[in-house]
């Protein structure tokens, strides 16, 4: 048996015993020490919920009571000159005497997380600008585009690395799949090339969360711990954490925007990789990885060619662009083709 358990037992049997000895409510013994088992369960019932409260919380709790406490005192002396015979004072002295004390107690449990040792220290330091955490994920890790940007400057503030993500990167870059492998130590290679960046602030947080099983559970509350972002391109961690109210800065998202904008009736030109799905189409791809569909361009196949962008189609998956090649050869007949090849001889 827990030492806990023990201290219960001993103090159920000294409330017993004292109302066996004292008779609060009279009578016989058996109805003193029932209520002396009723009065001992509602404490060990207050202290089973108080175990779940931070103790800056039952501090602030206790000076806000002892707080409300000492001003109803000082209110019923400043109405020393009130008839107490009136049961309206006296009710007014005894409401007085509830109210302020129970404010206190729910005022000062509120506010009880100013009294943890590193705010009430905070108070003593120089004021100096908060730090911004932004907090990276593994699969954004692993996807590597964050060091590019990190090159770039853009982004600010310090970023975190949890002792958790580096522990399921280390799993993955030790899995039997040599696909999986591969990936986990490129995520380690883009985390020791962020590293070596200079005038990058990278820390690596040992804050953990046992109650929490999922990774992305982790990292959402140690966002809301450190007021920082969720730095990810997972989709499915992105509504998670909005849904919990942490902002999340998507890669993906950055990068569609950056996507360069064309218009319908603009040229552009493109080289065909591939045939499409459809007759006739060539398929081509933009320095950042959008896919053009070019009509009329399957005999174009592994050349750079000219296309007029008919329509632009935005999906969950990023943008496709949809384009026409004209032949100039299209539609002119054996004389105009001899013509031109004799003015180009």
């Amino acid at each position: 048996m827990r030492w806990s358990g023990v201290a219960r037992i001993l103090f159920v049997s000294a409330v017993a015993y004292c109302a066996f000895l004292l008779r609060p409510l009279g009578g016989g013994v058996a109805l003193n020490i029932a209520f002396a088992f009723v009065i001992a369960g509602l404490f060990i019932y207050l202290e089973h919920r108080l175990r779940e409260t931070s103790l800056a919380n039952v501090i602030g709790a206790l000076l806000g009571g002892a707080a409300g406490l000492l001003a109803a005192r000082m209110i019923g002396s400043a109405l020393f000159w009130a008839n107490t015979g009136d049961a309206r004072v006296v009710f007014l002295h005894s409401l007085v005497l509830l109210v302020l004390p129970y404010i206190g107690l729910v005022l000062g449990g509120k506010s009880g997380e100013w009294l943890e040792p590193e705010r009430v220290m905070g108070i003593f330091r120089p004021r100096t600008p908060q730090r911004r955490y932004r907090i990276l994920d593994t699969s954004v890790i692993i996807d590597g585009r964050i060091a590019d940007i990190c090159e770039t400057g853009f982004v600010d503030g310090t970023l975190v690395v949890p002792q958790f993500v580096l522990k399921e990167l280390q799993q993955v870059a030790d899995s039997a799949d040599s696909l999986r492998r591969n990936r986990g130590r490129r995520g380690l290679d883009i985390l020791q090339r962020i590293q070596k960046m200079a005038g990058l602030d990278v820390i690596v947080s040992d804050t953990d969360f046992p109650e929490q099983k999922e990774v992305d559970l982790k990292l959402i509350e140690l966002a809301r711990q450190l007021s920082g972002k969720i730095v990810t391109n997972d989709f499915n961690l992105n509504k998670v954490a909005q849904l919990r109210g942490v902002e999340v800065l998507n890669i993906n998202e950055l990068a569609n925007s950056l996507k360069p904008v064309v218009l319908p009736g603009e040229t552009m030109k493109v080289f065909i990789l591939k045939e499409g799905k459809e007759y006739n189409q060539g398929v081509a791809y933009l320095d950042d990885g959008t896919m053009v569909v070019v009509d009329n361009a399957r005999s174009m196949i592994g050349k750079t060619i000219d296309v007029v962008v008919t329509s632009v189609l935005q999906t969950t998956a990023g943008k496709m662009i949809f384009g026409r090649f004209i032949d100039p050869n299209a539609g002119a007949g054996p004389t105009a083709i001899s013509d031109r090849r004799a003015r180009q001889t």
